[in-house]
């Protein structure tokens, strides 16, 4: 049930009517609020209150944000001072690994380095960047010593191929094709040198170079473990694809073109073919063999001077095929090669033949000319009249 209630303004209010609701429940106006009250609190104020709160919660975080940079500045400071005073200056510098490297040169390294900062502000790693260009230093470690030293170890490079440059010197080179020092009379030397070897400062050299030296050393432990390594006094690498051995001792003057494939058979060959042309008359004359066709060793012979004649012998440059590893058609290779050498002489001996007589026509002709320039020259002077008796 709805019970009406009346509610009866107060004395000194508005006396204006009540409205009444639909339902007939008078409801009383209510008071309008007054503006700028003591008990109001305006946006404005509410703003600046959440503000300062905000800053009190991080006012902590930033006092220690501050404390901490305060502290750096400090320590960096002290650092500064320590690390450039007496205390930390290089005193001792130890060395160890070296025994081809030279120790006072990595020595004057480090102090350079270390003389104007102090054992504590050296940069290790240029210095051991330094150290790795050196001779003989394929690697470096270096560490500090506090207060005033620092030790450097020392990883050589291993010697393995002797080099015989443009100029003719000789320097070892290790399994990277590196350069690392020239060779001492106290060396132990190996069986034979490596020539052709590329000099220019760029990375496709330093590539060919490594596979030269790889090359180098696979012939060299193949011809040792053959037993022939000892008649080899170098190897031309020069071109990878046409590989070249110079003889060494009594036969120091044949050269040996092997080519690119089965390099140790046709040296064997070749050897084969050279002992057994040393038993005829020109086996002293020899100055190649030619085994790049494989099969055949072509035998190339030097030219000797003749003093009677004073032009080229019969031992003119002539080239001869054999067998390499023996007869052929049941006649043995120096009996070929004895009548193949006697046919390239008469055929040595008619070109020389030929050659004088055309020098003699040579002659024969300058003299004629002379004669007529002597003729020519006496029909120019003006002749002489003398006067009548």
């Amino acid at each position: 049930m709805l019970r009406e209630q009346v509610i009866t303004p107060r004395a000194g209010r508005s006396g204006g009517a009540q409205k009444r609701g639909r339902a007939g429940v008078a409801t009383a106006q209510r008071p309008a609020a007054r503006r700028g009250g003591a008990g109001r609190t305006t946006p404005a104020r509410r703003s600046s209150g959440a503000t300062w709160r905000k800053v009190g919660a991080w006012a902590p975080t930033i006092a220690k944000v501050l404390l901490a940079v305060c502290a750096g500045v400090v320590v960096f400071h002290l650092y500064s001072v320590a690390s450039a005073s007496a205390f930390f200056a290089l005193r001792t510098v130890d060395v160890s690994g070296a025994s081809r490297a030279s120790e006072d040169r990595i020595k004057n390294i480090v102090q350079r380095a270390a003389g104007p900062a102090g054992v504590w502000r050296t940069d290790l790693d240029a210095v051991r960047a330094e150290l790795e260009r050196q001779p003989w230093v394929r690697a470096a470690a270096v560490a500090r010593v506090l207060p005033s030293g620092m030790r450097v170890r020392i990883t050589e490079r291993v010697p393995r191929v002797v080099v015989r440059t443009s100029a003719g010197r000789l320097t070892w080179v290790d399994d990277d094709g590196v350069i690392v020092g020239s060779v001492a009379p106290t060396d132990q030397m190996p069986a034979f040198f490596l020539h052709g070897w590329d000099e220019a400062e760029t990375s496709a050299a330093r590539a060919e170079n490594r596979q030269r030296v790889v090359k180098f050393l696979e012939l060299q432990h193949e011809w040792t473990t053959a037993g022939i390594a000892e008649r080899v006094s170098e190897i031309n690498l020069d071109d990878p694809q046409d590989v070249r051995v110079q003889l060494a001792g009594a036969d120091s003057q044949v050269e040996v073109r092997l080519g690119r494939d089965d390099l140790t058979k046709r040296l064997r060959q070749s050897l084969q073919a050279l002992d057994e042309q040393r038993q005829t008359p020109r086996g002293a004359l020899i100055s190649y063999i030619d085994m790049t066709q494989g099969k055949r060793a072509v035998i190339g012979f030097m030219r000797a001077q003749s003093s009677a004649l004073g032009s080229d012998s019969a031992g003119a440059t002539v080239e001869t095929t054999a067998q390499a590893a023996g007869a052929d058609n049941g006649t043995p290779m120096a009996k070929r090669m004895g009548n193949e050498t006697a046919a390239n002489a008469q055929r040595a001996h008619g070109d020389r033949a030929v050659r004088q007589r055309t020098t003699q026509k040579r002659e024969a002709a300058h003299v004629v000319e002379h004669a007529n320039e002597e003729r020519r020259g006496a029909a120019q002077r003006p002749r002489r009249v003398g006067k009548a008796g």
